[in-house]
C-alpha cells in the first residue's frame, strides 16, 4: 500500500504541492485580517483623528443607521445580523487622514480673516461631525468590494488601478465580484489594502523571481511623472496641493531660486530630493501641533514633530531622515522589500547624484507583477 502510494504521489505530484499564487482567492488574504475599524457618522473629526492614530491605519469606515443615508458615490454596503439578516448599520464612505489634513488646512484660511480665536475656532471646526466631510477628497467618494471569492488576479487588476482598499464581506452570498457602488450585505467585515497584497506576493518571491529579479526601469515599473512641493513650501500649502491632486505624498525637493512659486505643485523631476511630506506620517502629530505649525515650512513642521513621543509611538518612520529611494537599476524585488520594510506606499527613483528622476508607488508594483503573471504560461 505504501509502495502504491509513492506511485500516486509521483503521477499525481499536484496532490501534495502547495496552492500555486495565481490560484488564491481574496479569502487567503484576510485570513488574518482584524475585524474593520470604524466611527460612528456622529464621532468628531477629532476623535477620527484619534482612532486612525490608536490603530494605525490610514483610513477609517464611517458607519450609520440603516436607511437614512445615501452612501458614498450611491453604494449600500450594509452591516446585517448573521441570524435574522436585519441589516443594522450602512457603511456611507472612508475618511482618511487627507481628509482630516484638507478639512485643517481650509479652515485655517478662513480663521485667518477673522480676528483673534484662531486655535478655539479650529477647536470647534474639529468638533464637527466626521459625516460632514466626506467625499471632500476624490477617494472618498467610492466604497470599493471585493468579494472573497474574487481570484487573486482580479483583485490585483482593482489594486493595480490605484484603488488603495477595499471592504472584504466576510460571510456574503455572492459570487466572485470586485466592483464600487453594490449593494452588499454581510454580519461583518474587512479591510484589504494595497500593502496587504505586496505582503502577500511577497511570500510568493520564488514563484514570481522572475519578475522580482528585473530591474524596474526595464519593466515600466517607474512612473516619471513626479509632482513635488519645495523645502520652503508651508505645510497649509501643501495639504492643498495634495487634495487637489488627490497625492497622500508628495517629494520635498531643494528650492531653486527665491522667484521659485512655492505654494503651488512642481514638477519634482531631476531636482534634488530632501524629503517625504505624507499625510500618513502627519497621523502621529498631535491636533495642537499640527495647527500651531501650518505656517511652517514642511521640513521645519517634520523636524518639530518627527522627535515626539506622540510621533514615536505611532510607528512611523521620520520623514526627512530616512528617505527611502531606490535606483532605475534596482531590481523590483529590492524596491518591494524597502516598501514593505519602511511601511510606505511608494519609493523615489534618484539617480547617484540624488536626483529625482521617478517613483516606483504600490499601484505600479502590483500592475507589472499581474501583468506577468497572466504573461506566463498556466
Amino acid at each position: 500500500m505504501q509502495i502504491q502510494a509513492t506511485k500516486i504521489e509521483q503521477i499525481h505530484g499536484s496532490i501534495h504541492q502547495p496552492q500555486r499564487l495565481r490560484d488564491k482567492k481574496v479569502s487567503d488574504l484576510i485570513t488574518d485580517k482584524r475585524r474593520l475599524v470604524e466611527v460612528p457618522y456622529t464621532a468628531s473629526l477629532a476623535d477620527t483623528m484619534n482612532a486612525l492614530m490608536a490603530n494605525r491605519i490610514t483610513a477609517v469606515a464611517v458607519a450609520a443607521p440603516p436607511g437614512h443615508w445615501i452612501g458614498a458615490g450611491g453604494s449600500m454596503i450594509l452591516e446585517s445580523d448573521k441570524q435574522t439578516g436585519e441589516v443594522r448599520k450602512h457603511y456611507i464612505g472612508m475618511v482618511t487622514m487627507l481628509d482630516i489634513l484638507a478639512q485643517i488646512a481650509g479652515n485655517h484660511v478662513e480663521l485667518e480673516n477673522v480676528s483673534g480665536g484662531e486655535g478655539d475656532d479650529l477647536d470647534q471646526k474639529m468638533k464637527v461631525p466626521v459625516s460632514s466631510i466626506i467625499g471632500r477628497c476624490l477617494e472618498s467618494l467610492s466604497l470599493w468590494t471585493l468579494n472573497c471569492n474574487t481570484s487573486i488576479v482580479d483583485c490585483m487588476e482593482v489594486f493595480s488601478k490605484g484603488i488603495h482598499r477595499a471592504l472584504v464581506p466576510a460571510d456574503s452570498q455572492m459570487e466572485n465580484v470586485a466592483g464600487v457602488e453594490l449593494v452588499e450585505s454581510a454580519s461583518s467585515y474587512r479591510m484589504l489594502t494595497q500593502m496587504d497584497v505586496i505582503k502577500f506576493l511577497k511570500a510568493y518571491k520564488n514563484e514570481l523571481k522572475g519578475i522580482l529579479s528585473r530591474r524596474v526601469k526595464e519593466i515600466g515599473a517607474v512612473s516619471d511623472i513626479v509632482f513635488g512641493v519645495t523645502n520652503r513650501t508651508k505645510v497649509i500649502d501643501a495639504i492643498k496641493c495634495m487634495k487637489t491632486a488627490s497625492l497622500n505624498a508628495v517629494p520635498i525637493v531643494q528650492s531653486s531660486n527665491d522667484t521659485e512659486d512655492h505654494t503651488q505643485l512642481i514638477n519634482g523631476k531631476h531636482r534634488m530630493l530632501v524629503g517625504t511630506f505624507s499625510a500618513t506620517d502627519l497621523r502621529g502629530c498631535s491636533l495642537s501641533q499640527l495647527k500651531s505649525c501650518m505656517h511652517l515650512s514642511v521640513i521645519e513642521f517634520i523636524e518639530k514633530c518627527s522627535g515626539t513621543p506622540l510621533h514615536e509611538a505611532s510607528g512611523l518612520r521620520t520623514s526627512t531622515k530616512e528617505l527611502v529611494t531606490c535606483y532605475p537599476e534596482s531590481t523590483l524585488g529590492e524596491v518591494v522589500d524597502k516598501a514593505i520594510n519602511n511601511h510606505v506606499h511608494r519609493v523615489w527613483v534618484t539617480d547617484e547624484q540624488g536626483l529625482l528622476v521617478g517613483l516606483v508607488s504600490l499601484t505600479d508594483m502590483t500592475r507589472v507583477i499581474r501583468s506577468w503573471m497572466l504573461s506566463e504560461p498556466v
